[in-house]
C-alpha cells in the first residue's frame, strides 16, 4: 500500500470541499515548485485546461518562485481568462497553505478582474 503524505491529505480534502461548492465553475489550480510557479484555469466536467501560465512564459516579467513572480503569473493567468471569456473560477491552492506566493497569485488574479 502507498503511504499518503500530509500534503496529499490536505490537498484530497481542499479539492473535495471545492467540489462540493463550485456549482459547475471552473477551477484555478496552483502549482509551486522550488524554482517555478505554475497557475491553470481547468474544467473538470470536461477533463481539459481552458488558460494556463507560469513564471517561464515570456510575458511574465518577474521569473521564477518569488512573491513578484507569482503576482506576474496571476495576472497573466487572469488576463488570458477574460480574455477567453472566463470570469468566475474557484481558487484551488492544492496542499499549499495560503500565504507567501500562493496568496500573491490570488490577490492578482482577483485585481486583473477573475472573481473567486
Amino acid at each position: 500500500m502507498k503511504k499518503v503524505t500530509k500534503m496529499e491529505r490536505r490537498k484530497a480534502r481542499n479539492r473535495y470541499a471545492l467540489k462540493t461548492k463550485a456549482n459547475g465553475r471552473l477551477r484555478l489550480s496552483v502549482h509551486r515548485s522550488e524554482k517555478n510557479i505554475y497557475a491553470q484555469i481547468i474544467d473538470d466536467v470536461k477533463g481539459v485546461t481552458l488558460v494556463a501560465a507560469s513564471s517561464l512564459d515570456k510575458e511574465v516579467s518577474a521569473k521564477g518562485s518569488t512573491v513578484a513572480g507569482a503576482a506576474a503569473v496571476g495576472k497573466l493567468v487572469a488576463e488570458r481568462a477574460v480574455k477567453a471569456g472566463i470570469k468566475e473560477v474557484v481558487f484551488d491552492r492544492g496542499g499549499y497553505m495560503f500565504h507567501g506566493r500562493i496568496k500573491a497569485v490570488a490577490e492578482a488574479a482577483r485585481e486583473a478582474g477573475l472573481a473567486f
